[in-house]
C-alpha cells in the first residue's frame, strides 16, 4: 500500500479529482505493473497499471491482487468501471484505503 500511496502523491491536485495509485500483485506478491490517475479525464490508476503490465507476464495477473488507494469505481463515467477491468484481468482480491464517498463505486 505504501508503493500505492507514494504513486498517488505524484498526481495533480486540479480538477477536484481523487490522486489515486494502484499496484498489480502477481500470486506470490511480486508487483507486475503500477499505475496512477494523471487528471480529470485520463484513465484511472487501475487500468493505467493494467496497460503497464508486459504483455509476458499478463497471465500472471490470473489470481493476483490490487492495492489501491481508492476504492475502485464501478460506474461507466468518462472511463469504463475499474471494478470490471480488475475481474477480467483475473485479478482475485482487491485491497483499497479509502472507499470512495461516490455511492456509484460501490
Amino acid at each position: 500500500m505504501a508503493r500505492a500511496v507514494e504513486l498517488a502523491e505524484t498526481g495533480p491536485l486540479a480538477g477536484g479529482n481523487p490522486r489515486v495509485g494502484c499496484v498489480l500483485l502477481d500470486s506470490d506478491g511480486r508487483v507486475l505493473a503500477v499505475g496512477r490517475h494523471r487528471g480529470a479525464g485520463t484513465v484511472h490508476a487501475e487500468a493505467d497499471a493494467l496497460a503497464r503490465v508486459p504483455p509476458e507476464s499478463r497471465g500472471a495477473l490470473v489470481g493476483g491482487t490490487a492495492v489501491v488507494t481508492l476504492e475502485p469505481c464501478h460506474h461507466t463515467g468518462r472511463t469504463p468501471p475499474c471494478s470490471h477491468a480488475l475481474h477480467a484481468a483475473g485479478l482475485a482480491r482487491v485491497v483499497h484505503a479509502v472507499a470512495d464517498p461516490d455511492p456509484r463505486a460501490a
